[in-house]
């Protein structure tokens, strides 16, 4: 075992901020400039750090298996926060639907990111080695800004992204 506190504490930096832009776009109201703006910036931040916490965090502890189940349904969730986000970003921001399905959203995300701290964290860091932690911190921040900048706002259907 070796203390992993600095990548899950990397983690849940990025948690809090993504808390505090869901908190900052459920006061917004209509398809304003600033809805549109938190839109954006939340998708690229929650994308780029699901991408780089797999890479990092997701595919050391799919070696490990008594984690294994953990790890995929944690995977499995991303998944559909991208498909939730893409038909959010997909439905006209004036409409009562979008604020519904922001909520869902907002809630879904929420009990997600509790999950990985309070559940998975811990356990996981049972599992870990110094290798373990050395590689987590060296990928994840090199991979969320590369994977930053090539995230995009993705309009889609929910319908259309289960295709």
């Amino acid at each position: 075992m070796s203390d992993a506190q600095g990548i899950f504490t990397r983690l849940k930096e990025d948690h809090d901020h993504h808390r505090e832009l869901l908190d900052q776009m459920a006061e917004t109201s209509g398809e304003t400039e600033r809805r549109k703006e938190l839109l954006e910036k939340f998708t690229k931040e929650v994308k780029s750090h699901a991408a780089a916490e797999e890479q990092a965090l997701y595919s050391t502890m799919l070696r490990k298996p008594p984690t294994t189940d953990d790890t995929r349904h944690s995977v499995a969730e991303h998944h559909e926060l991208d498909e939730a986000l893409n038909d959010l970003a997909a439905t006209d921001m004036s409409s009562p639907a979008w604020m519904a399905k922001f909520k869902q959203l907002d809630h879904d995300y929420r009990h997600h990111i509790e999950e990985e701290e309070e559940d998975h964290f811990p356990d996981f860091e049972e599992h870990l080695n110094d290798d373990d932690i050395a590689h987590m911190e060296k990928v994840f921040d090199r991979r969320k800004k590369e994977e930053k900048a090539a995230a995009e706002v993705t309009p889609e259907s929910k319908d259309a992204a289960k295709e």
